[in-house]
């Protein structure tokens, strides 16, 4: 007996990458642009100037689906080390230290770079290069 939603596996991980992408998008509108609201209280010009070009580039290129794999390996890179220059650094346990979204991005990111694009993205309608 076929699986409940199965069929619509292809789908579901596209509108993961998609959603995703989009919601970490804003994390570096924020860090940048102040958008939609500013982040409360002083933030190191490490976070805003490196962490925050990549949420928000990469967000953009996870969302579309371009250069999906390597994007979302810095991506998930970056929220490791969030997490533990972050949270980590608090407690140990994400619960303890309100690094879960840190360390759940971490971990979408990182399945999402050994998926790649999938349907509806960039990558997908590209032409493939050979070599």
């Amino acid at each position: 007996m076929k699986q409940f939603l199965s069929g619509y596996s292809a789908q579901c991980y596209a509108l993961m990458r998609i959603v995703a992408g989009f919601l970490f998008l804003w994390h570096g509108a924020q860090k940048l642009f102040g958008i939609p609201a500013p982040i409360p209280g002083p933030v190191p010009a490490f976070i805003t100037y490196i962490a925050g070009p990549i949420e928000l580039v990469g967000g953009i290129l996870i969302m579309v689906g371009l250069f999906t794999r390597q994007v979302a390996f810095l991506a998930s890179g970056l929220m490791a080390a969030a997490y533990w220059i972050g949270h980590g650094a608090k407690a140990l346990l994400p619960i303890q230290n309100y690094g879960e979204l840190a360390a759940l991005y971490c971990f979408v990111f990182l399945f999402i770079s050994t998926q790649g694009g999938g349907i509806w993205s960039m990558d997908g309608v590209l032409p493939k290069r050979e070599g």
